[in-house]
């Protein structure tokens, strides 16, 4: 229970609207009950006047008339108005729900989320966040408004028959208290194991999707039906489970219920209060009684709930009660102007948390320092930890031991801003949105938006445009300049649309988008021919020009314009040295050399 306390003091914001939702909720269980407790007593009320002409005559036909009309349009109305209210509140909570998720989730680094899949990250975000909702919705809101309309109900009917109201409302709270519990606990394990089942099913169905392509080639889509039959039949089987629970709490509901009318229908049958003959006020408390199921039914299956809510909230709160592993100090109001970099004694290390005899060490004490405007290439084999040294510049994971510097000043000083617009980094992966061409573009650029009138950002925009078609026409992507409208053309998901040179081609457009002191490239060329890896380097070089360039590749492709190439062999930096020097003192850089030519 103590999981749900973060999610439930969010609802302060949201107060006013939930509390409208509530009144509303008790309005309209009032309005039932009155509806159905008037209606027993005006025609029970009516048959015995109509017994004699003389209090035929007396009767009065249009009040209790009247009445009934009223609460009926009242129930009407106010059903509506708390549909209205409470789903407005849910909605919003929900919102605000995902924006908080994800306050807390962008500080945490990659460190925080190894050994977490995608699909479950995101069936916690999606998923599990929407479960949330029965918190309100299912839980809070109908047991506040039965709990409350029990006193209601029991100051109305005491007002007739003291006695009556306390059998009564004592017999209405001792179910509204028990079969909660008992079906709590009868729904606690099949509601864990249908939110489980969910979560299972979605992540295999994402990643079948993901990498439909790779099995297919395989020939392994059999194996990966039968993974997700069997992942739909114990989701069916729980869905199946909570349905009995479901059934048997409605059945116990409807049988205590029907226990207390026939105990009331026992009790009133000798007179209430002092009325008498019993007839229209006998009429009154047992109709009475049956409108009570109204205000009983969401109570059995709201407890059905709880523990999907619990470990839905559980599942939330283990991944934002992180601590992240990398702080920025963004207080900070130091920039990167000069782009001097210095590494010194770097020892790193994916398993921080593991035992020093089984920590594998993927960096071991790398020296190394960049003047500005300096060119620096890092080789080696795949796996020497090459793009394990950007991703400790970039911040991404912190170094074990060991201290990187930027301009001078230790990089834990600077603010995520002040870093980010201080490195430009393309790296092996590039990743296109699902979104136009501009879109993908505009993410490497200062944004704009914040112009104070529309007609300054359609001019801003006009300009930016063509500064987006001269970069793509400079990276070889003229084709996709053609048209009235050419940056308003459809990606697809991951650049589906394009091939993986034209991929690799925007992701350079983007490096030569972002002008900053420092520009980091890993792979850049990869998956491209030749001549393709020349022109494009030979751009990347042209736009560094005045910028320290350290680039990390396993080719030998304009090595001649480095000023300093390290050769990296099991985390350490082996030999260093210009491409003459290197040509003459190492032989597996005199092989690589010699491939290329």
């Amino acid at each position: 229970m103590r999981a749900l306390l973060p999610f439930i003091k969010l609802f302060k914001h949201q107060w006013l609207m939930m509390f409208t939702g509530l009144i509303l909720s008790i309005t309209t269980l009032m309005a039932g009950i009155g509806l159905l407790s008037l209606s027993g007593w005006f025609l029970s009320a009516a048959a015995v006047a109509g017994l004699t002409a003389a209090t035929a005559m007396m009767f009065n036909y249009f009040t209790p008339a009247g009445g009934v009309r009223f609460l009926s349009i009242v129930r009407t109305a106010s059903r509506y108005g708390e549909r209205l209210a409470t789903h407005e509140a849910t909605f919003k909570l929900l919102t605000q729900l995902r924006t908080w998720a994800w306050r807390k989730l962008m500080p945490l680094s990659a460190s925080n989320m190894q050994g977490i899949r995608q699909g479950d990250l995101l069936n916690r975000l999606v998923a599990d966040i929407d479960t949330l909702d029965h918190l309100y919705l299912r839980l809070i809101t109908p047991m506040a408004a039965s709990f409350l309309m029990l006193g209601a109900l029991y100051l109305f009917l005491s007002w007739f028959d003291a006695e009556l109201a306390l059998i009564l409302c004592g017999s209405l709270l001792l179910v509204w208290l028990v079969l909660p519990w008992i079906f709590y606990h009868l729904g606690r394990k099949p509601g864990v194991e249908l939110l489980e089942s969910k979560r299972i099913y979605r992540v295999q169905v994402l990643e079948f999707v993901q990498g439909l392509a790779e099995i297919s080639l395989f020939g392994a889509n059999e194996r990966f039906r039968a993974q997700l039959a069997e992942s739909e039949a114990r989701l069916l089987a729980s869905q199946r489970a909570m349905a009995n629970v479901t059934a048997l709490s409605q059945g116990a509901l409807i049988l205590c219920h029907g226990l207390v009318v026939m105990a009331i229908l026992y009790m009133a049958s000798s007179g209430v209060g002092e009325h008498l003959p019993p007839g229209p006020m006998l009429a009154m408390v047992v109709f009475m009684t049956l409108a009570c199921i109204e205000m009983l039914m969401p109570i059995a299956g709201a407890f059905q709930h709880l523990s999907s809510c619990v470990t839905a909230a559980e599942r939330v709160n283990e991944l934002v009660d992180q601590e992240p592993s990398i702080v920025f100090n963004n207080a900070s109001d130091i920039s990167v102007h000069h782009g001097e970099l210095t590494l010194k004694g770097i020892c790193f290390s994916y398993d921080q948390d593991a035992q020093v005899e089984t920590k594998k060490v993927v960096l071991r004490d790398i020296n190394l320092s960049i003047k500005p405007g300096e060119k620096v290439a890092l080789l080696g084999q795949t796996g020497c930890g090459k793009s394990s040294l950007l991703s400790l510049i970039t911040r991404e994971w912190q170094a074990s031991s060991g201290c990187i510097r930027l301009d001078g000043v230790e990089i834990d000083q600077y603010s995520q801003q002040a870093l980010t617009a201080g490195i430009t980094l393309m790296s092996q992966r590039i990743y296109l949105f699902s979104g136009t061409l501009r879109s993908n573009l505009a993410l490497a650029q200062r944004t704009v938006a914040d112009l104070p009138t529309r007609a300054e950002r359609r001019v801003v925009q006009a300009a930016n445009d063509e500064i987006l078609i001269g970069v793509l026409n400079r990276v070889g992507l003229s084709n996709l300049t053609q048209g009235d409208k050419p940056l308003d053309i459809w990606i697809g998901e991951g650049g589906r649309q394009l091939s993986g040179g034209e991929q690799r081609r925007i992701g350079v457009a983007r490096a030569l988008l972002r002008d900053a002191p420092v520009l980091l490239l890993d792979e850049p060329t990869e998956g491209l021919d030749k001549r393709t890896e020349r022109e494009i380097l030979a751009l990347l070089f042209e736009f560094a020009k005045d910028k320290t360039l350290l680039m990390i590749s396993h080719r030998l492709t304009a090595m001649t314009q480095m000023d300093t190439i390290h050769l990296m062999e099991n985390g350490k930096l082996r030999v260093s040295g210009c491409h003459d020097d290197l040509l003459v003192a190492d032989e597996y850089y005199a092989s690589l050399n010699h491939k290329l030519n």
